[in-house]
């Protein structure tokens, strides 16, 4: 007979649950379902879009981020 689990490790699981899916996110590869790393963000955005709109121009030429750089 299976034993059903207790209370404090049901909780245990959601919450390991939660932060997987907080940690990574499922894409089809091959046509396999893989788990991978998600894409750091900065407030809800990707870094590289921060960087972007925040950065100033010294910022970005001592990080040699010139590309993002505007030619005003």
């Amino acid at each position: 007979m299976k034993k059903s689990l207790t209370k404090a490790q049901k909780v245990a699981r959601r919450k390991a649950k939660l932060e997987r899916q907080k940690k990574y996110q499922m894409v089809f590869i091959n046509g396999k379902q893989v788990r991978v790393k998600r894409p750091e963000t900065v407030e809800g955005i990707p870094v590289d879009e921060f960087i972007r709109n925040n950065a100033d121009p010294i910022w970005l030429h001592d990080n040699e981020m010139w590309e993002y750089m505007d030619d005003d």
